[in-house]
């Protein structure tokens, strides 16, 4: 027998050490101390690599022997793509088109369209892609893209330039769009399986299971057990630290689930998914949206999840981890001691850090309160991003979706196709008092006819009042030319990518602001910028100095001025020198428009960050301007010519590039320039002379 002591728990672990050996001596070596484990060598057999799983007990560890691998019984787990490079094929899901019908002519040649292509729309680019993120049992959205064109013909020949060695990963292909479950491969607080729909594509850091027949109930099912704290203690024993592997997962045992254990099993994580979404619903940067907090809170009957009450939610769901817990424990077999073990927290500290941890954004606040969200949505549906009739119930949001169904190319909350938008202009906004397109009155609009619907049904009276929560005590106009994009900004980033989609392009001063909605961005933009916005803002500021000019010079041959310096001039002449300022201002930022406008040609493909690189000059918050100064550095230089961009700037550097690199070549549409390098010469060895 060998002895083992656990001293983790212990903040004095050299007091400690010497009362449990003390302890033993006084005892004649009896273990009445919890601390103190003899075990046989040969114990550790049982548990997959030997691990000195000493501080549970002998039933526990013989589980292992007793009861068959999660890889057996048409259960399989997988690790996936590795694209190893993240800026060029991954992208978050707001920055990609989507799936774009097929031309009239398109549609005469639809008998010669690719595999994959549906009837009257082109095959897919971008696919969701599960890469891990932070510690979410049940569910988690699945906010990241990856280019998987063709079989993902650009990654598969994704190379080393130097080696010209394939850089990338393409694994398990063959279970890519399966439905299944994933989890990150490393986090802080544990391991969390979490539902992944159909269409996805699963990455190294994010792997996946998989069941025979895709079969939803025995998914769900599996996602209750593996999330219990019995599953999650067989794994820990395998692991002293380090990250949840798919061979450590492969290798832990999975009881059998009798039919009506299999459906309670199944239902109880269908509901906890169901919960852990209705979170995610107040979150706008998720396929779950549906209104702010604020708004959320005051509509439940026009919405398929009823009532929204975090706090309530997280009751239910801690009540329903406990019935798994009590029902995967029953499972296992496990003694009153183990689950007491476990219940105690004697599992051992799994360390890693999250994968995607420095900048996911898993949390969402639940506030009702919350300004800068409400406010968010407000210039989204001036934009014609979300759909204010939600709020106002003149729309049903769809019925919720099943765990494994493919992700929306939209959210519930997001105007559907076709739906007329709250604002006919869509494309340009501006920071302009009086201008029939000015954002900040028309967001403030948004949150007036919410406001006047919640009144309407009598809910004024309400604790927090809806007036409150609906209509800002902020200025609108102030918020947005002061906060708003920094806000914007860190909302809209996650996973190492920024992409705001609101871009402000504003004089030097910031008096005068452009805002510009991403996914309406062609290249004709900058042209409607100058000819619909600009130019008669220009005219406009013109015009008043003239006039104020013209009254002044009245004023003067009236003999109304008391001396020559002006010291006592009308507060309107006197407004003059901020006009003139305005005007050098509007005419700079006219000619960096007509400057940029006829080579700037947009495509969505590329991401928000290398679209919006060519406008660094005009973009004013500072730490957005140093990545996209930095960012069209490296296009200049050459670092991204993947990108259509670079297509459109530098075509012989990059047509020639496509001569020697296939994955450039597929990516441009030019694989007729690619040219195979020829086969080095086998060596071969010579004859000895006789």
């Amino acid at each position: 027998m060998t002895t083992f002591l656990r001293l983790l728990a212990e903040s004095d672990k050299a007091a400690a050490l010497r009362e449990v050996c003390g302890n033993v001596r006084e005892t004649d070596g009896e273990q009445n101390d919890p601390r103190l484990f003899e075990v046989a060598p040969e114990a550790f057999d049982a548990v997959p690599g030997k691990p000195f799983a000493y501080w549970v007990s002998e039933a526990v560890r013989e589980t292992f022997r007793r009861l068959p691998a999660f890889e057996s019984e048409g259960r399989m787990v997988r690790v996936g793509l590795q694209t190893s490079e993240d800026f060029r094929f991954v992208r978050l899901w707001w920055e990609t088109p989507s799936p774009q019908p097929l031309s009239q002519r398109e549609r005469g040649f639809s008998s010669l369209l690719p595999p994959g292509e549906g009837p009257g729309m082109r095959a897919p680019r971008w696919f969701p892609f599960a890469k891990g993120g932070a510690y979410s049992p049940f569910y988690a959205d699945v906010y990241l893209v990856v280019n998987w064109a063709d079989g993902g013909a650009e990654i598969v020949h994704f190379t080393d330039p130097k080696t010209g060695k394939q850089n990338s990963r393409p694994q398990n292909t063959d279970y890519y769009l399966r439905p299944g479950l994933t989890w990150p491969l490393r986090t802080q607080s544990g391991l969390s399986l979490r539902a992944m729909p159909a269409d996805c594509i699963f990455g190294h850091k994010g792997p996946a299971a998989f069941v025979a027949n895709n079969d939803p109930d025995t998914l769900l099912a599996l996602l209750a057990l593996t999330n219990s704290r019995a599953f999650g203690l067989l794994v820990s024993l395998q692991m002293a630290f380090g990250s949840y592997e798919v061979g450590v997962i492969q290798k832990t045992p999975i009881p059998p689930l009798p039919s009506a254990i299999r459906l309670l099993l199944s239902a109880h994580a269908r509901r906890a998914w169901s919960l852990k979404r209705s979170l995610d619903t107040v979150n706008e940067t998720s396929h779950a949206f549906l209104l702010p907090a604020a708004l959320r809170a005051l509509t439940p009957t026009s919405l398929p999840e009823g009532d929204f009450d975090p706090s309530a939610i997280e009751a239910e769901l801690v009540q329903i981890q406990a019935e798994i817990d009590a029902i995967a424990f029953d499972l296992y077999g496990f003694s009153k001691a183990d689950r007491l073990a476990v219940a105690s927290g004697q599992l051992p500290v799994v360390s890693g850090e999250d994968s995607e941890s420095d900048d996911d954004e898993v949390s969402t606040d639940h506030s009702p309160l919350t300004t800068d969200h409400l406010l968010s949505w407000a210039v989204g549906v001036a934009f014609g991003r979300f759909d204010w009739r939600l709020a106002t119930g003149e729309r049903q949001a769809p019925p919720e979706p099943e765990p494994f169904d493919p992700l929306p190319a939209k959210s519930p909350g997001m105007l559907p196709d076709g739906a007329a938008p709250f604002h006919l202009q869509t494309g340009i906004l501006v920071d302009d008092p009086g201008h029939p397109h000015d954002l900040a009155r028309l967001a403030e609009e948004v949150l007036d006819q919410a406001g006047r619907r919640q009144r309407a049904e009598g809910r004024e009276e309400a604790d927090p009042p809806a007036a409150f929560c609906i209509v800002p005590t902020t200025d609108t106009r102030r918020w947005l030319q002061r906060d708003f994009f920094a806000f914007h900004l860190q909302r809209y980033s996650k996973s190492r990518r920024k992409a705001p989609i609101y871009w402000p392009l504003a004089t030097a001063s910031g008096s005068y602001t452009l805002w510009v909605y991403y996914p309406s961005l062609s290249s004709q933009t900058l042209y409607t910028a100058i000819n619909d916005f600009v130019e008669p803002k220009l005219k406009q500021v013109s015009a008043e100095i003239s006039r104020l000019k013209a009254e002044g010079g009245m004023q003067r041959a009236e003999g109304r001025m008391q001396n020559a310096e002006g010291s006592n001039l009308p507060s309107a002449y006197r407004l003059l020198p901020a006009l003139q300022d305005l005007v050098q201002e509007l005419t700079d930022l006219r000619d960096t428009l007509l400057k940029l406008a006829p080579t700037y040609k947009p495509n969505h493909d590329d991401g928000v960050q290398i679209t919006a690189a060519p406008l660094w000059p005009l973009f004013r918050h500072k730490p957005w301007q140093k990545v996209l100064k930095d960012t069209w550095a490296k296009l200049e230089k050459g670092d991204y010519d993947w990108a259509h961009l670079a297509m459109n700037y530098w075509p012989e550097r990059v047509c020639e590039k496509c001569k020697t690199d296939k994955s450039l070549a597929i990516a441009h549409g030019l694989e007729d320039l690619y040219v195979e390098p020829e086969a080095a010469p086998k060596k071969t060895r010579g004859r000895k002379g006789n």
